[in-house]
């Protein structure tokens, strides 16, 4: 069989299917994710009135939220696929980290929301307000909720890891959220029923901590990728060891490497023979930049800086 020459049309090719690719599935994650939120958020905002259960009610609000900001990250999703351009060299998937600060804001305040509620249910217990009893349907519908974000959090998650897409992994955490959102619902009907009227507001507030908890985790871990901080020690040292066998490198002077949106960009400082000449030093520097981009996944660019070293003769 003959084997397949890599030119760089066809490497070029490869990275625009891999990039297309990524690009269908991220929306795939959103455009499923919006249905379902949209179906939730009218089934259990109209069982939460009929069927008297407040938390399942609050469950609704939060799910019409997650309607919202659905639309929102679908748009940078959207954005982040175009290419480059003279403005933007490395492509806008920089919106995928500020779809991710969209998504974190919004579950912070779902957070805060749940926990408004939750108190607002613990004042109308302490004041001798009437308590409804809640209706079974909407303990099914609680349930059916939990179940479905289950899927639909295992689907983003694994998106999220396939594609290394900060929005989708955003997304699924709020999925996760979710869960623990209609868990509380659920609990607190549960405990209804049962003739324990405090247990939703107690069920309720412990969801909202746990909910914006993760908001704040999603926040930080956006901004420090906006922040263009440098990546882990593990990249460094992988750098060194695929770089290990170039006779022609003396020494690795400096490594510096940044992200954008999900893919890197490094910047490399290395020492090589003083006595080489311009042409073999720019040799030396291809095969450096062929080697990290096949060996290191998600590197889109390598800037590769030489330097002449001194080179010590045997007997000096």
């Amino acid at each position: 069989m003959t084997p397949q020459i890599l030119t760089p049309k066809t490497v070029k090719s490869d990275k625009k299917n891999e990039i297309n690719d990524r690009q269908s599935a991220a929306e795939s994650v959103v455009n499923i994710g919006l249905f379902f939120n949209a179906v939730l958020a009218v089934v259990k905002v109209f069982s939460g009135i009929i069927g008297h259960s407040q938390g399942l009610l609050a469950d609704g609000i939060n799910s019409v939220s997650d309607v919202i900001y659905f639309v929102v990250v679908k748009i940078f999703v959207r954005l982040s696929g175009k290419p480059a351009d003279f403005e933007h060299p490395y492509g806008h998937h920089q919106l995928e980290s500020i779809a991710a600060l969209v998504v974190g804001a919004f579950v912070i305040t779902t957070g805060a929301a749940i926990f408004w509620d939750s108190v607002n249910s613990a004042f109308d217990l302490f004041v001798g307000a009437p308590q409804l009893k809640i209706k079974t349907f909407a303990l099914i519908v609680g349930l059916v909720t939990i179940i479905s974000k289950f899927f639909l959090m295992l689907h983003a998650n694994r998106i999220s890891q396939e594609i290394k897409n900060m929005a989708i992994k955003a997304l699924a955490r709020d999925h996760r959220n979710d869960i623990f959102a209609s868990t509380g619902a659920v609990v607190g009907i549960v405990l209804n029923m049962l003739g324990i009227s405090w247990g939703d507001p107690v069920a309720g507030a412990v969801v909202a901590v746990i909910v914006a908890k993760t908001g704040m985790d999603i926040l930080r871990e956006a901004s420090s990728d906006l922040m263009d901080d440098v990546p882990s020690q593990e990249i460094a040292a992988h750098i060194h060891e695929l770089l290990h066998g170039v006779e022609e490198i003396k020494v690795i002077e400096d490594i510096h490497a940044h992200r954008f949106g999900p893919y890197l960009v490094v910047n490399l400082t290395i020492g090589i023979d003083g006595e080489l000449s311009v042409r073999e030093g720019d040799n030396i520097a291809s095969t450096v930049e062929n080697t990290l981009i096949s060996g290191l996944e998600m590197l889109r660019k390598v800037y590769v800086h030489y330097h002449p070293v001194q080179m010590i003769e045997p007997g000096d």
